[in-house]
């Protein structure tokens, strides 16, 4: 058994002998609302948006951003959960702001062994098979946080299966701090109506 996968089991038994009673939390989140978040690391909704358990849905993808699969969660958050607000949050120092589409591609279609990042760009160091398929992915890189945050907020309001009376906000993670800054134009546009 690998290192990692022997701490993950010791780490879960633990949380099994505090369990309590969590079996007992139901489906739908308690507080009724759902967050849209990158999966970087540093970040930790449960902290920075003060949930326990059983409170919001957290969807987390690469940069946080609003991918059909993303909606498709949202939805089912609201129409068979319940949620009533969304947030949708980018973050400060993101990998997603590192590469575009070309850079994804062309690294993938090299090789599939994981590149390395220096002064001067992306780069492949392993050797292997590539492959073609990422041409047909849209990486969703991000160019800059703000317009990030307010096009994917607009991508969701303006979605045929997002009501109008969910308001969504867009807001940014400072990784430095650990602050949530709103996105004026993002909340604007996310109003509900």
């Amino acid at each position: 058994m690998g290192q990692i996968l022997t701490e993950v089991l010791s780490a879960n038994q633990a949380y099994v002998e505090n369990f309590g009673n969590k079996g007992n939390l139901t489906i739908p989140p308690a507080r009724k609302f759902a967050i849209l978040t990158c999966m970087d690391a540093r970040l930790d909704p449960a902290k920075f948006a003060g949930l326990a358990e059983g409170d919001a849905h957290v969807i987390r993808n690469a940069g946080g951003r609003a991918s059909d699969d993303a909606i498709r969660s949202l939805v089912i958050s609201y129409k068979l959960l319940g949620t009533r607000e969304w947030f949708v949050i980018h973050h400060t120092n993101c990998g997603m702001e590192t590469f575009t589409d070309k850079v994804m591609r062309n690294l993938l279609a090299n090789s599939l062994k994981t590149a390395k990042i220096d002064a001067t760009g992306w780069h492949d160091v392993g050797s292997g098979e590539g492959s073609g398929e990422a041409e047909f992915i849209d990486w969703l890189t991000i160019g800059e946080q703000a317009e990030s945050v307010y096009a994917d907020v607009k991508r969701i309001r303006n979605h045929p299966l997002v009501p109008r009376e969910i308001p969504i906000y867009g807001y940014l993670y400072d990784v430095q701090i650990g602050k949530l800054i709103e996105i004026p134009e993002a909340i604007e546009i996310g109003k509900a109506s």
